[in-house]
């Protein structure tokens, strides 16, 4: 995609502080980090995000993620990682082009995860949980 920030990345039109590329995935410094190390993996091929990418580039990626993780979490001297991937706005998605963050952790690093908690009212688990295997199995 032309105008494409990461793709930009990727051709090396906008610099970016490389910490890994392979053939199908590139991996930088995330330049908003949440800690430092914080870094973005992203398939070289342009998908949205994990819900238009072939199974392939989900599995590279995946592969590359769990390579750079260790790198991550011993090279910033991390206690914990946090692997996350934003799929939409709705969920936090502001470059539309997929990718993942390794963010290390550290004790009372004040991040926040999970602040909230929705119980499901009587049944609704059940339901839910029936609508949900009844797509994954199209």
């Amino acid at each position: 995609m032309d105008n494409c920030l990461f793709c930009k990345i990727i051709r090396g039109e906008i610099p970016s502080t490389k910490v890994y590329e392979d053939e199908n995935s590139f991996a930088f410094l995330s330049i908003s980090p949440n800690n430092h190390g914080h870094t973005l993996v992203i398939p070289k091929k342009h998908f949205r995000n994990m819900l238009d990418m072939d199974e392939k580039t989900a599995s590279d990626l995946a592969l590359a993620v769990r390579k750079i993780s260790k790198g991550v979490f011993e090279g910033s001297k991390a206690e914990g990682l946090n692997i996350i991937m934003n799929n939409e706005s709705s969920a936090g998605q502001a470059v539309f082009h997929a990718h993942m963050h390794i963010i290390p952790r550290f004790t009372d690093d004040g991040l926040r995860s999970w602040e909230k908690n929705v119980p499901y009212e009587n049944g609704e688990a059940t339901q839910i949980a029936e609508n949900i295997k009844a797509k994954i199995a199209q």
